[in-house]
């Protein structure tokens, strides 16, 4: 009876310890240390929040950088994969599908960046490479009038560089690079 006592106190403690005050604590220090990542990266505009940084967000305009294909329908509590074996005909159909369908979009388009055609593993991946970003330029100009000089100055200055330059690669936020284009076009 007194090994079950000692169990229920300590069964107590430690939910207390690690079910509330350990998430209190690392959750004030987030929120006071690192604010705005403590709050999701939220991406606020004229006092109203209109999306992440962490997450990509489907922008459909021809007048817009369009992110990478989403398995989840841009749905952040959807997160997924295809699980698709690269191999299988249905990949191989799906990847040809997307192809011809970014040329459409882009018609003088030359080189594809795998990940304009390629799906993240979470469903939502918020980057493209700085080549994907650049690859939209032309149609992008075409329906907006600014220049393509104007858009690949606006994608370096959203390109990011490696964390702690060693840890991943370059890449282009779309959502903040949209934002920034939203204030020169409607879409």
């Amino acid at each position: 009876m007194k090994t079950i006592f000692t169990a229920i106190r300590a069964s107590v403690v430690l939910m207390l310890l690690c079910g509330l005050l350990y998430p209190l604590v690392t959750t004030g220090v987030a929120g006071t240390l690192f604010p705005k990542q403590a709050k999701g990266s939220l991406i606020e505009v004229n006092g109203a929040y209109v999306g992440s940084e962490l997450i990509a967000q489907d922008f459909t305009s021809r007048k817009l950088f369009h992110p990478r294909v989403s398995n989840a329908k841009y749905d952040p509590t959807a997160s997924a994969g295809s699980n698709v074996n690269v191999t299988s005909p249905d990949y191989v159909n799906g990847m040809l599908e997307k192809i011809d369908a970014l040329k459409q979009e882009n018609p003088n388009l030359k080189d594809i960046p795998a990940d304009l055609v390629t799906v993240s593993g979470s469903g939502f991946d918020p980057d493209l490479s700085p080549e994907a970003a650049k690859a939209q330029v032309p149609r992008i100009s075409k329906e907006t009038g600014i220049s393509e000089q104007q858009l690949n100055d606006l994608v370096d200055d959203h390109t990011q560089s490696r964390q702690l330059g060693v840890f991943g690669e370059p890449r282009v936020n779309v959502t903040e690079i949209n934002m920034s284009l939203m204030k020169q076009v409607s879409p």
